[in-house]
């Protein structure tokens, strides 16, 4: 498998986000707590221009919601440096240049991608839900996320392979279910969001990371703004995508892992 292929996240891996914890090399691996201010966020042109655009474009909640998506992602698959360096037989130096940050894979260690790639699909996974884009459209919010996605990172410079893996993971982002198969990189944002939306997997990061998260970038009532928005899709669109799960505002409803947050 060619690196641009790795670095994007295009590796195929089980959609049942069950059988990937069952079937984890190490089930019976620990978070580790982290803090926000040690993970310096990638940089680059590419990333600048979409953070700036997201900043400017996003409501505040869905922003700081986007930044709590990459860093819980990114925290879930922390490992110390010199794990990294033996694990893939690199110096220090190589895997802060593949990564960006000591990131390999706590929980799931065969798994690479780019955090730059990342953090683009978590800056954009819910670009869809502003008022202005969901009334614009007869699409899911994230089918138009996605497209708004590829043609943005396109027309900013991104490589087709990145471009094209951070629509394939927006489209997927609430595909959630047990058969077939989604990237690596659909998989991290789907156990990230579920955990920030509705208190899934809390075990996958550490409490004191999760609150040097909230810290950073608070809740503020996030769960109410996103039943209420996913009730507004449902009631836009009847046909949407976010129908495919049953019960969700009230699923979002009863976050009890992150009510102490709201």
């Amino acid at each position: 498998m060619s690196k641009t292929i790795e670095d994007n996240g295009w590796t195929a891996v089980s959609r049942s986000l069950e059988k990937l914890l069952s079937n984890r090399k190490n089930p019976e691996s620990k978070a580790t707590p982290l803090r926000v201010e040690d993970m310096p966020l990638p940089s680059s042109p590419v990333v600048d221009a979409i953070m700036k655009h997201a900043r400017d474009r996003l409501p505040k909640q869905i922003f700081s919601h986007s930044m709590r998506v990459y860093y819980y992602g990114t925290f879930m698959h922390h490992r110390d440096i010199t794990q990294c360096c033996a694990l893939y037989e690199a110096t220090a130096t190589d895997i802060m240049t593949y990564t960006g940050q000591a990131i390999a894979m706590q929980h799931f260690p065969e798994w690479r991608y780019s955090p730059e790639t990342y953090l683009l699909a978590s800056l954009l996974h819910d670009i869809g839900t502003t008022d202005a884009n969901m009334s614009s459209t007869q699409l899911s919010f994230e089918f138009q996320g996605g497209i708004q996605a590829l043609n943005l990172l396109t027309q900013n410079g991104a490589p087709q392979s990145t471009a094209e893996s951070v629509c394939e993971t927006i489209i997927r982002h609430q595909d959630v279910g047990d058969t077939g198969n989604i990237t690596t990189l659909t998989a991290v944002i789907h156990f990230a969001t579920l955990l920030d939306n509705v208190g899934a997997n809390p075990e996958l990061v550490h409490k004191d990371t999760i609150e040097s998260v909230v810290k950073t970038w608070p809740r503020e009532g996030w769960t109410g703004c996103f039943a209420a928005t996913v009730r507004k899709e449902t009631k836009l669109k009847p046909w949407s995508h976010t129908t495919k799960i049953e019960d969700f505002a009230e699923k979002v409803e009863a976050n009890e892992t992150m009510h102490p947050y709201d």
